[in-house]
């Protein structure tokens, strides 16, 4: 009997290297996967009538003889953005409540697409409101009826 021995030897280099490609082979292949794969958010609104009229819409606010804008942009089905215009640095730093109360009731109402039943932190109570009646006042002209 003879014992046919092989030796196989590996660089510990090469190794690392190998199981480094390998790791970024896949993780660029869940990258790609995530990107181009099917989207998930399947709505289809073929043969529902338009809710809004595409565009956009605004709102005015005066706060302190500052004029600013509350921007809404639909599509015919959904609200697509909220944001403020024309808002001046004094008006920033006079209300600094201002932008986060707008990103926070925005963040909902793209969720549910609606602007009833929104809640707020207490200390935003009346931006909040103030906000609120702009937006609904901005969705009141986008309206289709």
């Amino acid at each position: 009997m003879s014992a046919k021995t092989k030796i196989v030897v590996l660089h510990t280099k090469e190794v690392i290297y190998t199981v480094l490609f390998v790791v970024l082979a896949i993780v660029l292949a869940v990258l790609l996967f995530l990107m181009f794969g099917k989207d998930k958010k399947t709505t289809s609104f073929s043969g529902s009538p338009a809710k809004y009229h595409a565009g956009i819409y605004k709102s005015p606010i005066t706060l302190d003889n500052n004029t600013f804008d509350v921007e809404v942009t639909v599509d015919e089905h959904e609200i697509t953005s909220i944001s403020m215009t024309n808002l001046s640095e004094a008006t920033t730093a006079m209300y600094p409540l201002m932008e986060p109360a707008l990103e926070s009731l925005a963040n909902q109402i793209y969720a549910t697409q609606s602007t009833k039943d929104l809640t707020y932190a207490e200390e935003n109570k009346y931006t909040s409101m103030l906000l609120l009646d702009a937006i609904n006042s901005a969705l009141k002209k986008a309206r289709a009826d």
